[in-house]
């Protein structure tokens, strides 16, 4: 078989189970439960689990880390923000992951990119603190040219690609601004690899948007939470897990035609 006709490799899918603790935390007590909620996407599936620990703890707490982390066969994404608490935290929770993102506390989701440029030497030493722990780090940045060179440059494995500006354009109906968009995340996949790191991409992603970034050859790994949980609402988690692993599949084999 040719290079121009290999298969890519598989698309790894983390679930994101931050909504399961949303809803548990809107009633209060222990139901639903978070790490049975992991438990059954990765029996439907799931090739990791991705939970955020906030600053203000508003879904995933202290506790379910170490409950993830103990119960699960499969890696632990912990994305946190780049704070000396967090990286307190990661280092003796000593997930397989760890995905660095912007936070702001009045924000109901991530609402942008980390700034790597910004973030300077604070950045670069959590950056080499959780690599030398053995944790690989991620970070979850838009689809810039800059971002993605000072994430190579500060020693980071992994970019995510922050896929929300995509993903709300294209369910407005701005059907140019979105194809614009979505050309950044194709550039941004191109150069991230040729710089030697692993491409992710995640938020905002549901069954159509999946299937249609899938096809970039670079992509390894989608993180999706929100949506899959919404869904679990209406079909059950299994299932929605397990769709969501078809149209990832489906997407990839268009990926034969751009490799």
């Amino acid at each position: 078989m040719t290079a121009l006709h290999r298969q890519p490799p598989a698309i790894r899918l983390g679930v994101n189970v931050d909504h399961v603790a949303t809803v548990r935390n809107a009633r209060g007590g222990v139901h639903p439960d978070v790490v049975r909620a992991a438990l059954l996407a990765v029996a439907a599936g799931a090739d990791g689990i991705t939970a955020h620990l906030r600053e203000d703890r508003r879904h995933i707490r202290d506790e379910d880390i170490r409950r993830l982390k103990a119960e699960l066969l499969v890696p632990l994404n912990f994305e946190m923000a780049a704070t000396d608490e967090m990286v307190g935290i990661a280092l003796e929770a000593a997930p397989h992951a760890c995905c660095l993102v912007p936070e702001r506390r009045e924000e109901r989701t991530t609402e942008g990119g980390l700034d790597v440029l910004g973030g300077g030497v604070t950045l670069a030493r959590h950056v080499d603190t959780l690599a030398r722990a053995g944790i690989r780090v991620s970070l979850f940045v838009a689809p810039d040219p800059d971002q993605i060179a000072a994430s190579a440059d500060i020693g980071a494995a992994v970019v995510e690609l922050h896929t929300g500006a995509w993903c709300e354009l294209r369910a407005a109906g701005h059907g140019a601004e979105a194809e614009a968009e979505f050309e950044r995340l194709r550039r941004a996949a191109t150069q991230a690899a040729a710089l030697g790191l692993e491409v992710h991409a995640g938020h905002g992603l549901d069954y159509e948007t999946a299937e249609a970034i899938s096809v970039f050859p670079e992509l390894r790994e989608l993180n999706i939470g929100h949506f899959l949980i919404g869904e679990a609402i209406f079909v059950g988690l299994e299932a929605s897990v397990r769709r969501m692993r078809q149209v990832i599949a489906h997407g990839r084999k268009a990926a034969l035609a751009v490799a």
